[in-house]
């Protein structure tokens, strides 16, 4: 006993081994804490360790996500490709994990159910699947934004008799390796064209019998540019490794892009669409990230590039009537994630491939054998449902997490997060959210951003551990000014007229909609210049006993 208070078997908890997790885990680790880690996969790794679907790669530079190598935890790790792929992803996981030593801390194959805040005792009682409880004073999640995978809820997807499955949980032999990449002679129904399946149909398109991509929205995709690294460029990047960490720290996304100075409207067309165009060549995420600086503030200034981008489709597919379709009118240019594609329009330039609108013609239900809308059947062996997941919070929202009073966290933030910092949310003292909603993370290169986080949250324990301190609650006040910023920020924005992953709307029993963001937009410099604020003022905002 502490203080009076019931001293628990662990000073933190950190749920998922993903690159936040486990690298929390080993700063917690590195400061003398006693510190277990819960993954409900078998191995380290996150959403590499569970999307294993044909395509899967980074849409990040390998050499800008890759905070281990950055850090110095890999610095001879070789990047093969300029987006690595998932393979690859899970190889540099491992040895990260390796290097830093942090699978004796895990419990793998088991999953949290339950998390609740004990008052009298300021400990979480935290329950896993096998039924064992075990107690902590911190309860940090490292779930990710992208982990709670979400299945339509079509009438009679379990009479199907072929293969169904979502994208994230691809069949796998018994190395790991994906089953089923070779479709020949099979009928093949694709469900969602985000940026997974955008990855998904072009590598599907190679040998199946018959793809139908059933889209119900379109989503503005770019190139990806990928390439492999020659040991020359590998060699030189590695040099230059603390300079690419200090400069993605620098920029709002942690992406090694930043803004052009200039607004749309101050060039004139013909300066436009040469920039565009050398944008739009380039690998990555420039045409989104390095674009005009009014580009998600100004209508007028997203709709050169929104335009812009309908002619390359029109270009690259040669059925107008299909090129149309797949062309967004719903929503500007990057207010979505903008899909990164390698030959995702050509696909559709193949006979075999069908694209289905299910926006004109909806889905009534899965048969037997096949996809019926409302004007036809689709005979199908195979159905791939890359229909995304419940995002930031969908992962905590399967968790019964309760806080002081009881208080159910799902309840809470029912009709969208309340948080101070997107790190803490009041009622819920000692729980701490990494890569969640309303802080610079989940919004941002995850492979930094989700580290420079792991790592001030390190500071924040080992200064209350140092001062004598062991709950950490913030104040209504900092939380209500927080939210309420964040949400402010976020309707400024054109982002704010889409129904991006990032958008939490719930229907109130009244019929009125209410739409809230998830993430924060404010930029990471700005976010991190607020936490170091609050640091160096003894952790203004949070109530520390």
């Amino acid at each position: 006993m502490i203080n009076g208070e019931k001293s628990p078997a662990y000073d933190a908890i950190v749920i998922g081994a993903g690159v936040t997790g486990m690298y929390q885990t080993y700063l917690l680790d590195q400061a003398g804490m006693r510190v277990l880690g819960i993954e409900a996969g078998k191995d380290v790794g996150g959403t590499w360790f569970w999307n294993r679907y044909p395509g899967c790669r980074l849409d990040t530079e390998s050499y800008a996500y890759g905070y281990f190598a950055l850090k110095g935890i890999l610095p001879d790790w070789n990047w093969s490709e300029t987006f690595a792929s998932q393979p690859e992803m899970l190889r540099y996981s491992n040895a990260a994990a390796d290097k830093m030593d942090v699978r004796k801390h895990y419990k793998f194959n088991t999953k949290v159910v339950a998390s609740h805040y004990i008052d009298g005792d300021n400990v979480w009682e935290v329950t896993l699947d096998n039924g064992e409880m075990v107690t902590c004073r911190y309860l940090i999640s490292a779930t990710g934004p992208l982990s709670a995978s979400r299945m339509p809820d079509y009438k009679g997807i379990d009479s199907f008799k072929g293969e169904y499955f979502h994208s994230s949980r691809w069949p796998t032999e018994a190395d790991g390796t994906p089953k089923g990449l070779d479709f020949t002679g099979k009928k093949v129904g694709i469900i969602g064209t985000g940026a997974t399946g955008v990855q998904i149909i072009p590598i599907v398109a190679k040998t199946a019998k018959d793809l139908y991509v059933f889209q119900r929205t379109p989503n503005w995709c770019t190139p990806l540019g990928n390439a492999p690294l020659t040991a020359e460029e590998m060699d030189h990047i590695r040099q230059r490794y603390p300079t690419i960490l200090e400069y993605v720290k620098s920029t709002p996304t942690a992406f090694p892009y930043h803004r052009d100075t200039r607004k749309g409207t101050d060039v004139t067309e013909a300066e436009r669409n040469e920039f565009f165009e050398e944008l739009y060549d380039q690998p990555g995420y420039g045409i989104w990230l390095s674009g005009f600086r009014d580009l998600l503030l100004s209508k007028e200034s997203n709709k050169f590039l929104a335009d812009f981008i309908a002619k390359k489709i029109r270009e690259r597919v040669k059925d107008q009537k299909v090129a149309e379709t797949l062309i967004p009118t719903d929503h500007p240019f990057g207010a979505k994630r903008v899909p990164m594609e390698t030959n995702y329009y050509e696909a559709y330039n193949q006979d075999n491939v069908h694209l289905v609108d299910i926006r004109a013609t909806p889905i009534q239900e899965v048969m037997s054998d096949g996809i019926r809308t409302t004007d036809n059947i689709y005979d199908l062996d195979v159905i791939i449902f890359a229909t995304g997941f419940d995002a930031v919070t969908g992962a905590l929202d399967r968790i019964d997490i309760r806080g002081k009073g009881g208080q159910l966290l799902k309840d809470a933030w029912a009709d969208g997060p309340s948080t101070f910092l997107g790190l803490q949310a009041r009622g819920f003292p000692n729980f701490y959210t990494l890569v969640g909603p309303h802080n610079g993370s989940a919004f941002c290169n995850v492979g930094v951003c989700g580290g420079l986080q792991a790592e001030w949250v390190t500071r924040m324990l080992t200064y209350m551990r140092d001062y004598g301190l062991s709950f950490a609650e913030p104040s209504q006040a900092a939380e209500d000014q927080w939210t309420t910023a964040v949400y402010a920020d976020f309707a400024r924005t054109l982002m704010a007229d889409a129904n991006a992953w990032w958008v939490k709307t719930t229907t109130k029993p009244d019929g009125s909609i209410v739409r809230r963001t998830l993430v924060y937009v404010g930029g990471g410099p700005e976010y991190r210049r607020r936490c170091e604020e609050v640091a160096y003022s003894n952790y203004e905002g949070f109530e520390l006993a």
